[in-house]
């Protein structure tokens, strides 16, 4: 078990625990959520012992062993994808070395009755139990459908690390993390250099692992699929639940909800308690009913409603200039690296006003042609930008060109020209950086704020065609649904590179679907391509195109089930399903029935002439209220 007890600690001025504790236990897969900023990565690095925290313990089981994905990992290796991930567990790399030197200084010596002879073979029979206690046997290979798993293919396995970008170098990262099997599996937004095929082999892998997963990530889908456990920090404390991210967010809000009401009928029977106090204090024969009174009113607890962070990030895109009709167009467009070929003779064409989402595996040239017709490489073919388009170009790693050493006001006001010098700090204003925050440098703020202020940067300056190549990555929840509902209102030309199917959703009007060096065009929405391809999800545009990859790095696991079984369990799914909204609707009669009851004591108790039965009445509705209300979440709960 890891225990947590007691942390308090703070980052920049800012009290990110207040004396928080939680416990992680063995095959638990805990997402931590919350707002950017509001400590998850920090707690990530208390927990992998690269922060030091100020107050608190923290409880290792034995022998723990930790691998930690970090958010910003930068991999420096000058070696191949394969020799590099080898290195992930290095005792089996120098066992395999020290057994064949033994065995060749062995098949050398004559004298075996020697010391040394028997020394050797002594060391020997070490070795080799220790390479069967690694498994070294099936070492290679687990390496190979790691690498696979990934996103990797064979023909990279010899490419050098340095030959690929930052995200695939994060995979490499991550591929040696899975390999070495840590106890305790710590990952800071691992899903935000993965398409979906490798995010859904990562899924079947982390469901299999035995150890503690503790992992951060704003991806819903993956959280849903992942996690037996969520954690939210907010305001300095730790909110924990058992059971997924979409569970928690229903249960947050039904008990705060819960808490509300209950704090305002509260709030009504003090003030009626107290005015029949102040009515009746000095008459004497309601001398007995007014001390009754007082004594409750000093019995009663005030209910207090837990916090709720609704701060949020609010802002629009300038108004897009005109631009001519057709805003892009391409014939034979090409491009290569050398012998790799990501794609050949595009011919397409971008009209004014359209949204275009860019989909499809990571490698197939998505992230290539957004930088293509923003200007940034070279390619071969045909390529013409209309008349008068202005190109918005946000990267992939956008935020992580920022200059750390700067403050946030210094970013914003060194790109700022003319009027909208003066409007910088409404501008930050808007994505939250307020006060003190506008003098934070760049440096140590969160993947997220980066990310907001990276997208701020884009508001300084009007334009008619937005590229916007994985603008979610790092966003929490609510940002991300602003920065969709702002994309919406935008009156330009917008092309989206995204694997967050929640995020593309009524977003765009047309796909370009990325596969086999070339692109396939689909005039509609996400809905329309996948109700056109008979698929229900993003996933299925990947796991069609390459289910070789779809095996995972540890042992085999059963990915579906027998057809008459899995008949059977669905009809017994839906017989529960039934009974459940039978009982739902009769807890919601009960509820209606008693509020309504409620209701009318509640008139009743502003009468001066109310007995003290009433009030009695009213505790008892009120008590058996909240029975049924419990009732009935526990049902809603075990329906979801």
């Amino acid at each position: 078990m890891l225990a947590i007890s007691g942390l308090s600690h703070h980052y920049t001025g800012e009290e990110l625990f207040e004396n928080i504790s939680v416990h992680f236990h063995d095959g638990e897969r805990v997402g931590v959520i919350g707002k950017n900023g509001c400590g998850k990565t920090t707690l990530l690095n208390i927990i992998a012992g690269k922060l030091t925290p100020e107050k608190g313990e923290i409880s290792y089981p034995s022998g723990h062993k930790i691998g930690f994905l970090e958010q910003t990992m930068r991999t420096v290796a000058d070696d191949s994808i394969l020799n590099e991930t080898r290195l992930a567990v290095p005792e089996i790399i120098k066992l395999k070395e020290e057994f064949e030197e033994i065995n060749n200084e062995l098949s050398q010596m004559i004298n075996y009755d020697s010391e040394v002879y028997n020394a050797k073979l002594s060391r020997l029979d070490y070795v080799t139990h220790r390479m069967e206690v690694l498994d070294a046997s099936r070492y290679e290979e687990l390496v190979e459908r790691t690498l696979l798993g990934l996103g990797f293919e064979r023909k990279d396995f010899d490419r050098n690390v340095n030959e690929f970008s930052g995200g695939w170098k994060m995979r490499v990262e991550l591929a040696k993390i899975l390999i070495s099997k840590p106890e305790i599996l710590l990952l800071d937004e691992p899903t935000n250099h993965l398409d979906i095929e490798s995010i859904r082999w990562l899924e079947t892998y982390l469901i299999a692992y035995r150890g503690i997963v503790v992992l951060v990530s704003h991806d819903k889908t993956f959280l849903d699929s992942i996690c037996t456990r969520t954690i939210e920090i907010t305001s300095q404390k730790v909110y924990d639940f058992s059971g997924s991210y979409s569970k928690f967010i229903s249960w947050r809000d039904e008990m705060i909800e819960s808490q509300t009401n209950a704090q305002n009928n509260q709030a009504k029977e003090v003030e009626q308690i107290k005015r029949f106090i102040e009515r009746f204090r000095y008459k004497s024969t309601k001398a007995k009913q007014v001390q009754s009174r007082i004594k409750r009113l000093e019995k009663i607890r005030e209910i207090e409603v837990e916090y709720k962070d609704t701060s949020s990030i609010s802002f629009a895109f300038p108004k897009a200039p005109p631009s001519g009709k057709v805003v892009a167009e391409a014939k034979g467009l090409t491009k290569s690296y050398d012998e790799l070929n990501v794609f050949r003779n595009l011919d397409f064409e971008i009209i004014s006003g359209e949204s275009v989402a860019f989909i499809g595996k990571n490698g197939e040239g998505k992230s290539t042609l957004a930088k293509i017709i923003a200007g940034d490489i070279s390619y071969d073919g045909y390529l013409k930008i209309g008349y008068n388009v202005n190109i918005g170009y946000f990267a992939q790693n956008q935020a992580d060109m920022l200059d750390g050493t700067k403050t946030v006001f210094e970013t914003m006001d060194a790109l700022a020209v003319g009027d909208m010098r003066t409007k910088t700090r409404a501008i930050l204003g808007g994505f939250l950086f307020q006060g003190e925050d506008i003098d934070k440098k760049v440096g140590v703020l969160s993947g997220g704020e980066r990310t907001r202020l990276a997208i701020a940067c884009m508001l300084l300056k009007p334009f008619n065609l937005l590229i916007m190549d994985e603008p979610t990555n790092h966003l929490d929840m609510i940002s991300k649904d602003i920065l969709k509902h702002a994309l919406l209102h935008y009156g330009g030309t917008m092309i989206i590179v995204s694997h967050d199917r929640d995020f593309l959703e009524g977003l765009t009007d047309k796909v370009f679907d990325f596969h086999n060096h070339t692109i396939k065009q689909y005039s509609g929405g996400i809905e329309e391509y996948l109700e056109r391809n008979k698929m229900s999800s993003i996933d299925e545009v990947s796991l069609r195109k390459n289910s070789s990859s779809s095996v995972i790095a540890d042992s085999e696991i059963p990915l579906a089930s027998d057809n008459k079984t899995a008949y059977e369990e669905q009809k017994e799914a839906d017989r529960r399903r039934r009974k459940k909204n039978r009982m739902i609707s009769q807890y919601e009669q009960q509820i209606e029935n008693l509020e309504q009851q409620l209701s009318e004591i509640e008139i009743a108790m502003n009468n001066p002439s109310v007995t003290e039965d009433v009030f009695i009445k009213y505790g008892a509705l009120k008590n058996e209220l909240d029975n049924v209300m419990e009732q009935w979440l526990e049902c809603q709960n075990e329906k979801e």
